[in-house]
């Protein structure tokens, strides 16, 4: 490789969330930064997010919302950065927000408000950005890493890469930060869809005629469950309560879905006693939508009035309905994928820092390390967080 045109203090890979957040932070403390992407903007991921309004973090933000091979790993950057210091920095921008449900924030206005945020915390003496070049070569040289990326050599002693996962290709979504780490010796966890809807087989298409009903349920796979709503869709299952749940499915395994979540003890039964001449239908009505309530009801093969139809029924049906067993046939894969489980290994980073333990200088921060939040915020609050690990130190 011929000798950089160019040498920097650190080299960002990627200008999502993670290495925004990274540029700002070495930038500030009086590094010399070059931010490349492929794309010709940044941001691409921050302005599609929470419908366009960025759901930027949650206040209940802890390692326990995350996935990781490592679930102690992301403690460290997550306790440092938190929740209540992106919000401070959204109010010295003075961004409105709003928190929805379960502690999740949201811009008043738009998600191209954290974006130019994020650029303006750049300092724009020492943070350049190439944007609209992709990354062909990567080599390191002593302690010198050389970047070429369209007809430019950069140089750094210091590289971040922050390019994330897989998931949404279509926005130019690449594996290309696993490639990297494998190029260095790094593991790589096996990435797949996450936060992504389900494909259900032809043995539940009855199900796919209700395409478009949403109704709150609890979404299980073993101890692990999801109050919120759920959305059948054309090809599946969907909502909120179905994505957050399908980070822990594993191919062929079954999920269990509860359809009366508010509805408590024997509510068969009671009613049976209480209002005997209430045709089954109508009661599974008054708790669901109806185009879901009719197709449960022959489902279970019960109608006619509740009081003529036997307990050990009603308990039966009232048991299915609360442990409706799906066996999903697959995902949406990553086209449809908000994020990525799996990624490179954190056995191979410093968890304060994100630095490889085998190659001083590189460091994996954001979506492509093994670190997968749940929907709501989380997410993004490890991107911060990360990257202001990476960019204390690089």
């Amino acid at each position: 490789m011929a000798k950089a045109s160019k040498t920097y203090d650190v080299i960002v890979l990627g200008a999502g969330g993670a290495g925004l957040m990274c540029a700002a932070t070495a930038g500030q403390a009086g590094k010399s930064v070059l931010v490349i992407d492929h794309a010709e903007k940044p941001g691409k991921k921050i302005l599609i997010s929470g419908g366009g309004r960025c759901n930027f973090t949650n206040t209940g933000t802890t390692a326990q919302q995350f996935l990781s091979k490592n679930p102690h790993f992301a403690k460290s950057a997550l306790g440092r950065y938190q929740p209540q210091d992106f919000i401070d920095l959204v109010d010295r921008h003075n961004i409105a927000w709003h928190e929805k449900t379960l502690g999740q924030l949201f811009c008043d206005g738009s998600a191209q408000q954290i974006v130019d945020m994020l650029l303006a915390e750049c300092p724009t003496d020492s943070v350049h950005f190439s944007y609209g070049h992709a990354v062909s070569d990567i080599v390191k040289q002593g302690d010198v890493f050389q970047v070429k990326h369209g007809g430019d050599l950069s140089s750094a002693t210091s590289l971040v890469v922050a390019t994330g996962g897989p998931s949404i290709p279509k926005m130019g979504a690449t594996g290309f930060a696993y490639d990297l780490a494998r190029q260095f010796g790094l593991k790589v966890v096996e990435p797949r869809p996450a936060l992504v809807p389900f494909t259900l087989g032809s043995d539940e298409a009855l199900f796919k005629d209700l395409s478009g009903v949403a109704t709150e349920t609890i979404v299980k796979i073993g101890k692990t469950a999801f109050r919120e709503a759920s959305l059948f869709t054309h090809k599946g299952l969907s909502g909120p309560a179905i994505l957050q749940i399908s980070s822990y499915w594993k191919n062929g395994s079954p999920i269990s879905v509860d359809f009366l979540p508010t509805r408590t003890g024997e509510w068969f039964l009671a009613n049976k006693r209480n209002k005997p001449k209430t045709k089954f239908n109508a009661l599974l009505s008054s708790a669901l939508p109806e185009r879901l309530a009719e197709t449960l009801s022959d489902k279970l093969g019960l109608s006619g009035p509740i009081g003529d139809l036997g307990d050990k029924a009603l308990a039966a049906a009232e048991f299915a309905m609360q442990n409706w067993q799906f066996n999903p046939r697959g995902t949406e894969g990553f086209a449809k994928a908000e994020v990525t489980v799996g990624g490179v290994s954190t056995d191979e980073l410093s968890s304060k820092t994100m630095e490889s333990k085998k190659v001083a200088g590189l460091y994996f921060i954001g979506e492509c390390v093994d670190v997968t939040g749940w929907l709501g915020g989380y997410n993004f609050q490890w991107a911060w967080a990360s990257g202001v690990a990476a960019g204390e130190v690089a």
